[in-house]
């Protein structure tokens, strides 16, 4: 598997910022800084090492992957795809395994997509999620080795939001489209799962208010079984998953089987101002 073409002529050098070509299963510049692509077909274009507890783990991934597949989140996979669905380059910022990129591209037949997580455990599965799908490992948080105003659209579900490096890489015109969770989203999880802040709409128009207007958003909220492979699942695929060790989690998760949990998240949509 390789990259997309479209994805190489959007990808910069982690190093230098200039662009890179594809030779062979390499990406190089002209100054000779150069990335294998993996087997899978990602590349990793970090150059330091990021700190322990940061990237997602393979069994963290393994269970988000277990959970997304069972259908428990398809109707925010739906409001997401409706959302996203554009012609050009569709980054997904924080993609994971590539699930809702995945179905945006399914979404849209002119589109091709670009996944960045700092997990490379995860761009393997993202980088065989679509056909018309490239995966880079990097760290959101730092500017990303993508070109000025190459995307037509950014996703970020569940994920950290860089509102600068957003803006600095749509396109005129370019739409901005946001998954965050709701007060009451897996609240029956308890400490399980992280708790919602009440503020969260307040705090995401505070980061995104000042390089983006907002142009609409909806509300996914449903009520729903979840067995007890799905509550499993939707804990460890999360930063619960690195303490499931701690406090009795393990026994307070197997108790939590077959209970109804509520799915509550907004998808909102931004132009750039």
């Amino acid at each position: 598997m390789s990259l997309p073409d479209r994805v190489i002529e959007a990808l910069r050098c982690s190093v230098c910022a200039e662009p890179v070509s594809l030779t062979g299963r390499t990406l190089r510049c002209e100054r000779r800084h150069a990335f294998d692509l993996a087997r899978q077909g990602y590349v990793n274009l970090l150059h330091a090492r990021i700190p322990a507890g940061t990237a997602d783990t393979a069994p963290m991934v393994d269970a988000r992957a277990a959970f997304l597949s069972s259908g428990a989140y398809a109707p925010l996979a739906e409001a997401v795809a409706a959302a996203g669905s554009a012609p050009g380059l569709i980054i997904d910022a924080g993609a994971g395994p590539g699930y809702y990129l995945s179905r945006v591209l399914d979404e849209a037949p002119d589109a091709v997509g670009l996944a960045l997580d700092v997990s490379a455990i995860a761009l393997r599965r993202a980088a065989r999620a679509h056909a018309r799908l490239g995966a880079a490992v990097w760290n959101l948080w730092e500017p990303w080795p993508v070109a000025d105003e190459v995307a037509s659209v950014v996703l970020d579900v569940f994920s950290p939001r860089n509102a600068a490096e957003f803006h600095r890489v749509l396109a005129p015109g370019g739409k901005l489209v946001v998954a965050s969770p709701l007060p009451g989203h897996l609240a029956e999880l308890g400490d399980l799962v992280l708790a919602v802040d009440s503020r969260k709409e307040e705090r995401l128009e505070a980061a995104l208010g000042g390089l983006f207007v907002r142009e609409s958003a909806a509300e996914v909220v449903r009520t729903q079984p979840f067995s007890a492979a799905q509550v499993r699942d939707v804990v460890a695929m999360g930063p619960a998953g690195f303490h499931l060790d701690r406090d009795g989690r393990r026994e307070r998760l197997e108790a939590a089987a077959g209970r109804d949990v509520t799915l509550a998240v907004s998808v909102s949509t931004w132009r750039k101002r």
